[in-house]
């Protein structure tokens, strides 16, 4: 079930089918609105196939997407292969990131967020601190 919270935010996009798929580089799984995925595979669309790593990233990227839609409970069904691969267990995070809505095991997403504790000042000053070559305000 999603979060109150999180069903308001996405008001305008529940009548709309979602993208849940496995995320590139944590253990968990990222549910894309419709329209945030075709945008996205509109720059996938653009690679060349006939390059190996191209293809081999665009399978492995795609490896597990469903498409999926809200019931009329506003629950959201995980497929198991996907469920299997978050290693999610009885409880979860339902975490928003930016475009997208990350779902984790709840161990997994504290251990991720401690992990990163200690790099965060360092990893936030190269990311957001150099505002002279990016588009920051």
């Amino acid at each position: 079930m999603l979060p109150v919270a999180i069903k308001k935010q996405l008001q305008s996009v529940l009548q709309k089918s979602f993208v849940l798929k496995r995320s590139v580089f944590q253990p968990c799984l990222e549910l894309y609105p419709m329209e945030e995925w075709n945008t996205l595979m509109q720059s996938v669309h653009k690679l060349n196939r006939f390059k190996k790593k191209n293809n081999d990233f665009i399978r492995r990227f795609t490896a597990g997407v469903k498409i999926i839609d809200l019931d009329v409970s506003g629950r959201l069904l995980i497929p198991k292969d996907l469920h299997t691969f978050a290693g999610i267990s009885k409880e979860i995070v339902v975490s928003s990131a930016v475009n997208i809505i990350e779902i984790w095991d709840k161990k997994k997403y504290e251990k991720a967020i401690n992990d990163a504790t200690d790099d965060f000042a360092n990893l936030a000053e190269e990311v957001m601190g150099n505002t002279e070559n990016d588009e920051l305000p």
